[in-house]
């Protein structure tokens, strides 16, 4: 077989000894690896919050070294005190996580704004809001190739006009409040690396008609109208990111002093290769075989943990 082009690599596409994409090395073991980091969360002191950001999408075709070590770490989603995703990673291969949305904050002056902007990641964080008429919250920005930025939230004297950003999905920033609408959570990737009835059996990815979608953003929180997660495992506002798709936790609104915070969605890690090898699993791992795979390959989908693996005939 010969190796497959690199696509939709990201920050992370470095290699190591073991790693390498010589396509004449006849000792190699060619295989495809989709890594997904895990999605922001988010923290709300006030009305209004933004969507979190997706995990860094990364997938790359590659040749590496039998009878060797990998080690397969899946990071775990943004935490509801409004933190950024862990990483997850195929050996140096790491795909990163995505930024917390922006937190609402009541009576915050102009000056002060930035202490509601979402935070940078993979993708950015929408922007929260205020009872202050403050404009535009700052956007956050996405740093992964795959990674875009989060909506610009809103603050307003008039209740109906606070709103949230939509986090960034690896596919899409994540857009701006409108009047008195949230943003939505940009959208995710596709994938072709496993079929939707594979993705709906080992319940990873968002499966969209006959499409397979990772790293959705967050939609915002907004009183009025809220704003929608990205295809991808995005959360809506007042839900978390979907695990195993590597969204972005939802925004919220209460007009109580301290609404609901969410996490976001953890990541996960898919390798393809040739039958002709076997897999070991370290016990750290949590991973599933996927029983009907195309003819000449089998698939491992790693769901938790962090441990080695390697590949033997």
């Amino acid at each position: 077989m010969s190796i497959s082009s690199v696509k939709n690599s990201g920050i992370g596409g470095v290699k190591s000894n073991a790693i390498s994409d010589i396509s004449n090395n006849e000792e190699a073991v060619e295989i495809e690896v989709l890594v997904i980091g895990a999605g922001g969360g988010m923290r709300n002191d006030a009305q209004n919050s933004g969507g979190a950001g997706a995990g860094e999408f990364i997938e790359q075709s590659l040749f590496v070294s039998p009878n060797t070590n990998f080690n397969v770490t899946v990071g775990g989603g943004g935490s509801s005190g409004g933190t950024n995703g862990s990483p997850s990673n195929f050996d140096e291969i790491a795909a990163a996580g995505g930024g917390y949305g922006g937190r609402g904050v009541n009576f915050v002056s102009s000056a002060h704004r930035r202490t509601m902007q979402g935070g940078s990641g993979a993708s950015g964080g929408g922007g929260g809001g205020t009872t202050n008429t403050t404009g535009n919250i700052e956007i956050a920005y996405g740093s992964a190739k795959n990674g875009n930025n989060g909506g610009a939230g809103k603050g307003h004297t008039d209740a109906n006009e606070r709103s949230g950003g939509g986090g960034g999905g690896a596919g899409a920033a994540g857009s701006n409040n409108s009047g008195a609408s949230a943003g939505n959570g940009g959208v995710g990737l596709t994938t072709t690396i496993i079929s939707t009835a594979q993705a709906t059996t080992h319940s990873v990815g968002e499966v969209d008609g006959s499409d397979l979608y990772f790293s959705g953003g967050g939609g915002g929180g907004a009183k009025t109208t809220n704003g929608t997660g990205g295809l991808g495992g995005g959360g809506n506002e007042g839900q978390n990111g979907t695990a195993n798709t590597g969204g972005g936790a939802g925004g919220s609104f209460s007009d109580t002093s301290n609404p609901s915070d969410y996490s976001g969605g953890s990541g996960c890690v898919i390798v393809k290769f040739s039958s002709d090898y076997s897999i070991t699993v370290g016990g750290g791992l949590t991973s599933a075989t996927v029983a009907d795979p195309p003819s000449g390959y089998k698939i491992e989908i790693f769901t938790l943990g962090t441990d080695d693996i390697s590949f033997s005939k």
